[in-house]
């Protein structure tokens, strides 16, 4: 395939990122690329502690598609058998193992919801158990005689458990080991990762290099903060954005988030360009904008593209409705009931609660409605009746229920 010309490609790729180390070597991989016609090797290694995305995971993802809508081959390592090890990257204590088995359950649920940003034609997914259990104790101490206790010791996370006399198990060593091997299995070119895997990716290049290979150029992606502008993304925070939230929720929590983070989504969730990105900074200083406006516009390209148009276009008619003019949306879900059923019951089973036990925290938090008045009761009885009832849960879920 023809290739882009070297500086058009840096500008995508770099577009959003950390750092790139080393940017001559990956410009070099590029100008050798483009002269022997042969696309670069791009490894995302995908650790599947948990099973669930969010737009957090989104930045690395449409990295990665950056690299395929330039003609490059991107392979999806999935760590399943690293998660038995635990990544120790930014973790205060040894991180829960798991069992080869709930790994995969957790990297098939991955593998489907990456396929939203990512070009499943031009993509290899490939699992690290393929190679890593195949390793007889000899190759073990072979791999770990290549690296040294004091280096490993320099990382971050290591350093301040020592310190503080928290425990550090061996096998923990092992975890950047291993994923290192996974770059020398597939001889990646370039390797993505969060800025909190740094550590990993070097020690990937140091290891490629033991092993007679070019080492790898590695690009590190910031961290997305969740929508409370504090912490980074994640579920056990409660201020993540799903990638597979409803196109209503999606809006609604981008509306919801901190002014001052306005500028990041753009640059980290949208991957909008640099026209777009300094068109919003001129539109963030003019004190005659409502920063609430340019909102608006940011959760609407977001929608846009997990979605599309359409949907984004009712995702803001919806939020306009509920939040703006203060009505229950027009196309909200329902359900046809004929006998009692238990209120927890039935938010449950229509996908408005993720358990029970999140219906009592809402309940208890005044944070269900039913026609409009708050609803605290958790042993209340939704019973048929001739009138239509609009259950109401949190800011933007509605349910409502015909008999």
């Amino acid at each position: 395939m023809a290739f882009l010309p070297v500086d058009e490609q840096l500008e995508l790729i770099s577009r959003g990122t950390e750092e790139v180390i080393p940017l001559n070597d990956l410009r070099k991989k590029l100008e050798k690329s483009i002269s022997v016609n042969k696309p670069l090797t791009v490894k995302l290694g995908c650790d599947p502690s948990r099973p669930d995305l969010h737009i957090g995971h989104g930045v690395v993802l449409q990295k990665l598609r950056d690299f395929q809508d330039l003609g490059h081959q991107a392979v999806l390592v999935i760590g399943d058998f690293t998660a038995m090890i635990g990544d120790p990257s930014e973790r205060n204590k040894t991180r829960p193992q798991l069992t080869l088995e709930e790994a995969k359950v957790n990297a098939e649920s991955y593998i489907e919801q990456s396929k939203v940003l990512l070009d499943v034609n031009n993509l290899k997914v490939i699992f690290n158990s393929t190679w890593l259990n195949k390793m007889n104790f000899e190759e073990v101490i072979k791999l770990s005689s290549k690296y040294t206790v004091a280096r490993m010791i320099e990382r971050d996370d290591f350093t301040k458990r020592f310190e503080s006399e928290t425990p550090i198990s061996m096998h923990e060593f092992l975890y950047p080991l291993a994923q290192a091997m996974d770059s020398v299995e597939i001889n990646s070119d370039v390797e993505l990762g969060g800025t909190d895997q740094k550590f990993n990716l070097l020690v990937g290049r140091d290891i490629q290099r033991e092993y007679g290979q070019d080492p790898q150029s590695i690009i590190t992606l910031p961290l997305l903060e969740g929508t409370d502008g504090v912490e980074k993304m994640s579920k056990s925070y409660d201020n993540y954005i799903a990638l597979d939230d409803s196109p209503e929720d999606m809006y609604g929590k981008i509306m919801s988030i901190n002014d001052s983070m306005i500028l990041k989504y753009y640059k980290l969730a949208v991957f909008a360009d640099r026209e777009k990105i300094n068109e919003v900074k001129l539109l963030l200083k003019d004190d005659a904008n409502n920063p609430r406006d340019i909102k608006r516009s940011l959760a609407k390209e977001l929608v846009k593209k997990y979605y599309s148009e359409d949907k984004a276009d009712l995702a803001q008619s919806s939020f306009d409705q509920i939040f703006v003019k203060r009505d229950n949306p027009e196309n909200m879900q329902s359900r046809k009931i004929d006998s009692d059923i238990g209120l927890l019951e039935l938010l449950t089973e229509e996908g408005l609660l993720a358990s029970k036990g999140e219906g009592k925290r809402l309940l208890s938090q005044n944070a269900v409605k039913i026609n409009g008045e708050v609803c605290n009761d958790i042993n209340f009885i939704v019973s048929p009746s001739n009138d239509e009832l609009v259950i109401k849960v949190g800011k933007r879920r509605f349910l409502k229920v015909i008999s």
